[in-house]
């Protein structure tokens, strides 16, 4: 009689475990679908890819974790990067990563996006897989968010090419040639070239 509560609390704690989780991944995909509402409401008054990364930068601020990409693209040596640096190093990447993927928008093309089953891989994380229809071509996309103040876009993962890794082989061997300063230089230049 004494594991009675004991067992009623086990089958309650299952019970709030899967209606929390469930929670959690609906307000994630929520945010998500808010985002990509706010990022196509912008390209949709843009009037060139310039413009749309202009307009762009605060609309994503709200809901991309810039500093969380660009800590995980940077890798370990994030870790040795001054406050300073660090700062700069968010500012050039998410200036990067803005313009790089407003250049591939056409004004007034519109994606067609069927949001798939969201996954909970652990707890404060959330996994959206999409299917994309963007000018004749299909894309897979899987948006990473994670909760921190609210639920924050942290990586995009195309056709499998996580973008937090793609960048991630770029700035970590800057970073083995010269530290921080490289990895600042390399972005640099990067948005120089774009």
């Amino acid at each position: 009689m004494k594991r009675l509560p004991f067992i009623l609390s086990l089958c309650l704690a299952t019970l709030v475990l899967p209606m929390t989780a469930s929670a959690e991944t609906e307000a994630a995909v929520q945010k998500l679908k808010s985002a990509v509402g706010d990022v196509l409401a912008v390209a949709d008054g843009a009037s060139s890819p310039a413009a749309l990364a202009q307009k762009l930068g605060p609309v994503l601020n709200k809901h991309v974790s810039f500093e969380a990409m660009t800590r995980r693209a940077v890798g370990p040596g994030w870790r040795s990067f001054s406050p300073d640096q660090q700062k700069e190093a968010t500012k050039l990447f998410s200036t990067l990563v803005i313009r790089t993927y407003s250049a591939k928008f056409t004004p007034g093309a519109k994606p067609v996006i069927d949001y798939q089953t969201a996954t909970n891989p652990a707890k404060g994380r959330v996994d959206v897989p999409t299917k994309m229809q963007y000018q004749g071509s299909r894309y897979s996309v899987d948006y990473r968010l994670e909760q921190g103040g609210g639920w924050l876009i942290t990586d995009v993962v195309i056709e499998g090419v996580s973008m937090i890794a793609n960048y991630r082989s770029q700035l970590d061997a800057q970073f083995k040639k010269g530290g921080a300063a490289s990895v600042i230089s390399a972005l640099n230049q990067s948005l120089s070239r774009s």
